[in-house]
Formats: C-alpha cells, sequence, structure tokens
C-alpha cells in the first residue's frame, strides 16, 4: 500500500513536469503562485536552475523516455555561460544541472559542463579559511565576497569529489574534504542545531561572526539552514568517503528530529515566536527527507538507520498527503520570510527534494547515487 502512495505522487509530480516543460520556454522554473499555478522564471538559473534539469534527468533515467533526456539536455546546454560565475552556488546550480545528469544517464554535455564548473570552482578555494567563500555574485544574501560563506554551500562538495573521481584529480576532493570540515566550525551549534552562516578574515582564515541573514533573528535556527547542514554532510561523506562526516550530518538530523512539529513539517523558522501561527516551509522539510533517506545508508548503527529511514517515510507521507497539490505542485514551500518572498508558494528545490525521496522510497533510485 505504501508503494502505491510512492508511485501516484511521482505520477502527479511527472504531470506538473510535463507541463512546466511545455511553457517554461524563456528561462529555469524558480517559484509559482499558489492562485495561478504559474512559475516565476530566471533567464540564467540564479541559484535554483540545477534543481530543474535534475528532475528531469531523473525522469529521463526512471522512464527510459528519451524525450526527458533530450529536454534536460537542452536546459543543461544552458548553464555554459555560468561555469566561472562569481558565486559558490554555481556548485549547486551545476551538481543537480550537470552531473547528476551524467551520473544517471552517462550524458557527455552534461559531464563536461559540471567538470568545467567544479575546475572554476576549485580555483575559487581559499587555502588560509580552508573554504570556497560565496564570492562577489552569490545571490540573495546581504554579505557577499571573499570572507563569507554559508552552510547552504556544504553540498558543493558532491561536485567536487565527483569531478576528482572522473577526472583523477585528487586535489579536487581535498578541497572538498576541507570546505565541509571547515563548515563544521562555521556552522554547527553544540546542541546540533545550525547557525546558517560565517564571516572570516580572508588572509588569515579566522572566523569573525555567525549569523542567520534568513532566520526571524540572526541567532535563530532558519529550518532551511538546518535541512541543509544534513544534506550536505551527508553528501560530503559520501561522495569524499570521509566517514568522518557522518557526525555532524547526525547530530543535524537528530536536532531536526527532537524539534520539528509532530505533523513532520517544519515551520520555516524553529524560533519564530508565531509559532504555531506563521509559514510552514515544506521545501526545508523536503531536503531534511532526502537527507535522512542517504543517512539510512550512511549510518554506522543499524538503529539509526532505521530511524532514519522511517522518519524519512514518514515526512514525505506528510508532504504528499498534505501539501501535494492534485495538479502535482508542492505547495507551502517558504522562499524568503524575511523580506516577504514567495511564503506559500511551490519552490523548485523543494519539488525536486520530494520527487528525488519518492523514487528512493518506490526503489527507482539509490539514494546515494546522487
Amino acid at each position: 500500500m505504501a508503494d502505491r502512495i510512492w508511485t501516484d505522487a511521482i505520477v502527479r509530480m511527472r504531470t506538473r513536469i510535463d507541463r512546466t516543460a511545455a511553457t517554461a520556454h524563456d528561462g529555469f522554473p524558480h517559484f509559482a503562485d499558489p492562485t495561478t499555478g504559474e512559475w516565476t522564471l530566471t533567464p540564467a538559473g540564479d541559484w535554483t536552475g540545477g534543481y530543474w534539469n535534475a528532475m528531469l534527468w531523473l525522469t529521463a533515467a526512471a522512464s527510459g523516455d528519451d524525450r526527458y533526456a533530450r529536454l534536460a539536455e537542452g536546459w543543461t546546454a544552458r548553464l555554459r555561460s555560468r561555469i566561472d560565475s562569481q558565486t559558490s552556488a554555481r556548485g549547486l546550480l551545476f551538481y543537480y544541472g550537470a552531473a547528476v545528469g551524467a551520473i544517471l544517464t552517462n550524458n557527455a554535455l552534461a559531464r563536461e559542463l559540471a567538470i568545467a564548473a567544479a575546475r572554476s570552482l576549485a580555483a575559487s578555494y581559499n587555502p588560509h579559511a580552508e573554504v570556497i567563500p560565496l564570492g562577489a555574485e552569490f545571490e540573495e544574501v546581504h554579505s557577499v565576497g571573499l570572507g563569507e560563506s554559508e552552510i547552504d554551500v556544504v553540498q558543493i562538495a558532491a561536485l567536487l569529489s565527483w569531478a576528482a573521481r572522473e577526472t583523477g584529480n585528487p586535489k579536487l576532493r581535498e578541497i572538498a574534504v576541507r570546505h565541509a570540515h571547515r563548515h563544521i566550525e562555521f556552522c554547527l551549534r553544540a546542541d546540533g542545531s545550525i547557525c546558517q552562516s560565517a564571516s572570516f578574515e580572508p588572509g588569515t582564515g579566522q572566523m569573525t561572526r555567525r549569523y542567520t541573514h534568513k532566520g526571524v533573528t540572526d541567532d535563530s535556527t532558519w529550518a532551511r539552514a538546518q535541512a541543509w547542514g544534513i544534506l550536505g554532510w551527508a553528501l560530503a561523506a559520501h561522495w569524499t568517503g570521509d566517514a568522518a562526516l557522518i557526525d555532524p550530518a547526525e547530530r543535524a538530523a537528530d536536532w531536526w528530529l527532537r524539534h520539528v512539529p509532530a505533523d513532520r513539517v517544519a515551520f520555516w523558522d524553529f524560533d519564530d515566536p508565531a509559532i504555531p501561527h506563521t509559514n510552514r516551509d515544506t521545501s526545508a522539510t523536503a531536503i531534511a527527507a532526502a537527507a535522512m533517506l542517504k543517512l539510512a545508508q550512511l549510518s554506522h548503527s543499524d538503529a539509526k538507520r532505521h530511524e532514519y529511514r522511517e522518519a524519512a517515510a514518514a515526512t514525505v507521507r506528510a508532504l504528499v498527503e498534505n501539501y501535494l497539490g492534485p495538479e502535482g505542485g508542492l505547495w507551502q514551500g517558504c522562499y524568503n520570510k524575511r523580506i516577504d518572498l514567495a511564503t506559500k508558494h511551490e519552490l523548485i528545490w523543494g519539488s525536486y527534494y520530494l520527487y528525488e525521496s519518492l523514487q528512493v522510497l518506490a526503489r527507482l533510485l539509490d539514494p546515494t547515487r546522487i
């Protein structure tokens, strides 16, 4: 019976994918209006365009339908101009938008662009800070440049480590490992909660402050930051092979499970004093579910693996039953509450992580393949 829930949800989401592909000709889907269902598009992909590509790559691999592979390749080709953009978020853009296509379908163009982006990203590495900083063009933050980083970009370790395997260049993996480890100091609090961002002195690497720029306060636990932490270190642990990175992922996951509401769907910030009369964030919740499915394979403990698998399945069920529309959109994603941007919308990354999780639960995808 459970399998039917997953497969029916996949069919609904694939219908939404088909409709989006038929209409989103001028850019990449970013967020969709809950009243009209219409997408706001980004011409160059912003930091989110890769998630749309990845939904197409996943569909191509699961269905065997070359039409989806052709669509995915077409959108992936549009990313070429972003290879050298001065933002560490291009690690997300090219991991999901290109590397996933190479991994799942062996697409040559996707492989070419993903490797080029990984090499460009590695050239931005600061050996003093042992991170790839946000860069001057990083999207959506008020503090950018060579002395800033945030939990969102831990997962770029996946792109670098994958490229290291593809090219035989161990330096890419070394950078990935150091980048992922440094963010433990930057972002993981002693209790397992996540502080989103950190500033550091570029010349010495010394951290100068921690803050949460998208949360209710600088010291709060923004739900998406918590979810990014679980996912980032889980991906880094898998792709780098560094088992020490499983621990911060589990600490962040355990904090999530202790603090998420009983119905499994997080509010946009765990510390919002207006809870329960405030926004949920289904996108953060979907990220956490996808990450826990990875930990369900990566954890060294049988008990932990079982706990994460069960929690992830219950979380996905809650999203499907209460937030996945009949047309296949995942609604009530909260993009940026601080500036009142797309607070009840479908967010392309939330839809992607739900779609990935459904593929895993339906036994169509190994959770650590991507």
